[in-house]
This record gives C-alpha cells, sequence and structure tokens, in this order.
C-alpha cells in the first residue's frame, strides 16, 4: 500500500491568537497609607484626618460613629445624671447617721502610728500620758471631732492617743479569716465557718454599739464625736483577741484556745485592754475639772452626781462587758455547735450591755 505525498510545509508559520476575556474586571490598586504628619502640617486630604487619637499618638477607631450618634448621647448623659442624682441620695441618708467628714478623720493615720498603737494596745502599762493633743483652729481648719472652732484634736497620724478606726476595722476583717484558716488547720473547715464567725462577730460589734448609744444617752453625752470615740475604742479588742488565738493555737500545737496556755494569753490580753480602755476613756467620759483644759476645746466639767454615772459605766464597759465579749471571741473553734453557742451568747450578753 502506497502513502501518498504531502505537500511541503510553508516557509513562514501563521500568527498565534491570544484569547481576549469576554468580561473585564477592574482590580483596585493597593496602596500603602500615607506616611505620618506633624502637628503643625494641615490634615487636609489625609484619610485619616477626622478619626480620634488616643495619648502617645496610637490610632484609636470611632466604633463606626457609635459615640456621635445622637441616642447614644442622650443615653450617656442619662446615666450620668442617674449615676449623680444617686451618689447626691446616697450622701444625704448617710449623713444624716454617720458624718462623712468626721469619719475620715478617723482614718487619717500612718505606718508608724498604727505599729505605736498596736504596741501601745498590747503594752500599755508603762505608757504616759494618756491626754489627746490639741489644737488651736489657727493653725489648721477644726476637725468634727471638736465642738467648738477655738481647738480641735489631732488627727490619729499626728496624736498616739487620738482613736482611729483603721485597726479595728483592720482586725475585725484579720479575725473572721484567721478564725477560718485555724479551723481548716484543725481540719475542722466547713463552707459555714466563715460565714457563722462574720455572724458572730458582727452580732458582738452591733450590741457592743448599740450598747454604748444606749450609755450615752443615760449619761447624757450629746457630742456624736465622742460616740464615734466609743465605736472606735470599742474594736481594738479584736487585736487582743487575734494574739490570743494565734499564741494558744502555738502552744497548744492545734488543739484550740483551751487549757492554761489558752487561758493565761487571754487573761494577759484582756487586762491589757481593759486597762488601755480604763484610761483611754477616762478623758472622753471624765473630763477632769482641775486640768488646764483650754476653753472651747469641748472639754467641759460634769456635775459629781453624773461623774458617778460615768464612773460606773466605765468599769462596767472596761471589764465586764469586754470580758464577755472577748471570751466569745476567743471561744471559736470551727465547730458549728460552738459558734452557734457563741452567737446565742453574745445575744444575751447584749442585754448586760443594755441595762
Amino acid at each position: 500500500m502506497q502513502r501518498g505525498s504531502y505537500a511541503p510545509p510553508p516557509a513562514h508559520s501563521p500568527p498565534l491568537h491570544h484569547p481576549v476575556p469576554q468580561h473585564v474586571s477592574t482590580v483596585p490598586m493597593m496602596r500603602s497609607p500615607p506616611p505620618p504628619q506633624s502637628q503643625s502640617n494641615s490634615n487636609y486630604g489625609s484619610p485619616y484626618a477626622g478619626q480620634p487619637t488616643m495619648a502617645g499618638g496610637t490610632f484609636a477607631p470611632n466604633f463606626g460613629g457609635f459615640m456621635n450618634d445622637g441616642t447614644a448621647q442622650m443615653g450617656y448623659q442619662l446615666g450620668k445624671t442617674a449615676l449623680n442624682s444617686g451618689q447626691e441620695y446616697m450622701e444625704q441618708n448617710l449623713n444624716r447617721y454617720v458624718s462623712i467628714p468626721a469619719l475620715k478623720h478617723y482614718f487619717n493615720v500612718s505606718t508608724p502610728y498604727v505599729l505605736r498603737k498596736l504596741l501601745l494596745v498590747l503594752f500599755p502599762w508603762r505608757h504616759k500620758p494618756w491626754s489627746r493633743e490639741q489644737r488651736p483652729s489657727s493653725t489648721s481648719s477644726p476637725t468634727p471631732s471638736s465642738s467648738t472652732s477655738a481647738y480641735y484634736f489631732a488627727p490619729p497620724r499626728d496624736d498616739l492617743n487620738s482613736p482611729d478606726m483603721y485597726i479595728p476595722v483592720m482586725a475585725f476583717v484579720t479575725y473572721i479569716l484567721l478564725s477560718t484558716l485555724l479551723a481548716g488547720l484543725r481540719g475542722q473547715f466547713h463552707p459555714e465557718v466563715m460565714g457563722l464567725t462574720a455572724t458572730t462577730a458582727f452580732v458582738v460589734v452591733l450590741l457592743e454599739i448599740l450598747g454604748l448609744k444606749f450609755g450615752t444617752y443615760v449619761l447624757s453625752i450629746n457630742n456624736d464625736s465622742q460616740l464615734l470615740d466609743l465605736v472606735a475604742y470599742s474594736g481594738y479588742k479584736f487585736v487582743g483577741v487575734i494574739v490570743t488565738l494565734v499564741v494558744s493555737e502555738t502552744l497548744n500545737r492545734g488543739a484550740g484556745t483551751g487549757g492554761w496556755a489558752g487561758w493565761t494569753v487571754f487573761t494577759y490580753t484582756f487586762m491589757a485592754n481593759a486597762f488601755f480602755l480604763l484610761r483611754s476613756l477616762k478623758y472622753v467620759l471624765l473630763p477632769d475639772s482641775s486640768s488646764a483644759t483650754p476653753a472651747g476645746s469641748g472639754m467641759h466639767t460634769i456635775a459629781r452626781s453624773q461623774r458617778n454615772r460615768r464612773t460606773q459605766f466605765l468599769f462596767i464597759y472596761s471589764y465586764i462587758v469586754q470580758f464577755i465579749f472577748m471570751w466569745i471571741l476567743s471561744r471559736q473553734d470551727g465547730s458549728p455547735a460552738q459558734v452557734k453557742s457563741a452567737a446565742a451568747a453574745a445575744a444575751a450578753a447584749g442585754k448586760v450591755v443594755g441595762t
């Protein structure tokens, strides 16, 4: 079978045709942002001209213009007005019972004062003098502790004998946490320990404050600063209770606050606290008419019959009431039965304070 001959190839090959797209799509040109401009130059033409910046020149988004919306601005102003109204309402109602400037005076403390005050509460035997420092109002503005503007009591940071509320509040919180910790170390921790301990401590403080309020009414103590002084002095017993719990647990090796070691430590801390209150409250309840008390200092003399009643109140409060309350607080072993019985004993002790 014979094949046919083919024609020779052409001298030049035909031109190639590339396909042409039927649908043209435009791709946006990508470009980098312009370099940052100095504050002296104008922002005209910059895509970032209208955006807010944070401190340090960092970029802060505008969240799609949400804060520029009229509804958002109205909601912000409404919330701000409600917050200010609520704060003003709380201050007005709180000032009916407690003076905020007076409380600031009792929390004006320093670290050296706190350390020296703790040593004074635990070792008050050789401390002198016990009178509080008074300053004329010309050197500084008078504090709420003084009844007149002629003289005022120095703040705690400047006077060791001045009562404060920083140590009582911190000791109150420390007592609750320490009692819970000791219960856990003895293997008696349960979810009710902290709640019951806090309830017992709160009931003790509440009954003592109510008793002091009743005592000031009977003894005709109308000065609110003297009532705040008594409330501040009532919280120093938690310092002795904390020392009793720590030392007793250490000496008894986790056996609680009972035994000779616990009672020995408790007796010392109770006597130290009673002596501290007796000497400190003497200048609050029993001002000495023979002392050189400046006129207008708020320390007025009292009649002999009133002085005898205040002396009896001072003795009962410093020794009998403090012994009952410190015993209740130091007998906490973490068990629910003992904590509940301590709370019941605290309620019964409130009747002693009221009488």
